[in-house]
C-alpha cells in the first residue's frame, strides 16, 4: 500500500491507526465500575506533559486497522465501547461508529474536544487541556466534563469550563496521578465549596486493570 493510499483510507475513516484494543472495566468518571471495550486511536498533538500515554502521540508506530473489522472484534466482547487515544477525534470516526451502532453497540469517546466531532456518540467525555482548548461547539453536546487537577491553578480552570458546558453536563475533579496524595484533599475541600462537582478517581490503577 503506498502512501497515497493510506492517507486517503485514513481520511475516509476506512482505516484507523490502533495502539491497542482491550475487553476491562471502565475506570473513571460517570461510568466507572463498567464492562467495557476500550479502542485507544494513535495520534495526539495536544502534548499535555503530564499524559500517562505518551506513546500514543506518533500514529505513525501503530499498526492501521480496518475500521469495520474493530468494530466487529470490539463487539463480540461488549456492547459498551469506548474511543480513546491519543486524540480520537483526529480522525473520522464515521465508519467504525456506524458500525458499531449496527452491532448494538453504545459508543463512548474520551477527548480533549480540540478536533471537530464526528461519527455517532452517546456519552461524550470533554477533557480539555490548556494546550489544544475544545472547538465551542462540543461543549453543548459534551456528557461529563472531566478536569485533571494537576496543580492549584487548574481549580480556576476547572470553573472556566464548567462555565461553557450545558446544564445537563456532569462536572469531574480528577486528580494527575502522581499528585493524588498532594491534590486529592484540595479537591475534597473545592467539592464541599463547590457542590455541583464530583470527584473522579482511577479505579483501573488501583484495581492494576488497563
Amino acid at each position: 500500500m503506498t502512501k497515497e493510499q493510506e492517507e486517503l483510507l485514513l481520511k475516509q475513516g476506512k482505516m484507523l491507526p490502533v495502539m491497542e484494543h482491550f475487553y476491562t472495566i471502565q475506570g473513571e468518571g460517570f461510568h466507572a465500575g463498567k464492562a467495557a471495550y476500550f479502542i485507544r486511536l494513535g495520534g495526539c498533538d495536544v502534548g499535555c506533559h503530564w499524559c500517562d500515554v505518551k506513546e500514543s502521540w506518533d500514529p505513525k508506530l501503530h499498526p492501521l486497522m480496518d475500521a469495520t473489522e474493530i468494530a466487529e472484534t470490539a463487539a463480540k466482547h461488549c456492547k459498551t465501547i469506548v474511543l480513546t487515544g491519543g486524540e480520537p477525534l483526529m480522525w473520522n470516526l464515521e465508519i467504525l461508529t456506524s458500525r458499531l451502532k449496527e452491532l448494538g453497540c453504545t459508543i463512548h469517546i474520551e477527548t480533549s474536544g480540540a478536533y471537530p466531532m464526528s461519527g455517532h456518540l452517546d456519552w461524550i467525555t470533554l477533557s480539555p487541556k490548556k494546550t489544544g482548548l475544545p472547538l465551542e461547539d462540543i461543549y453543548k453536546v459534551a456528557s461529563e466534563l472531566k478536569m485533571i487537577i494537576f496543580n492549584n491553578n487548574d481549580f480556576k480552570f476547572a470553573q472556566e469550563q464548567q462555565a461553557k458546558t450545558n446544564d445537563n453536563c456532569v462536572l469531574y475533579l480528577q486528580s494527575e496521578w502522581s499528585k493524588r496524595d498532594v491534590m486529592y484533599p484540595k479537591i475534597t475541600d473545592f467539592i464541599l465549596e463547590n457542590p455541583e462537582w464530583r470527584s473522579s478517581i482511577q479505579t483501573h490503577k488501583y484495581l492494576n486493570i488497563p
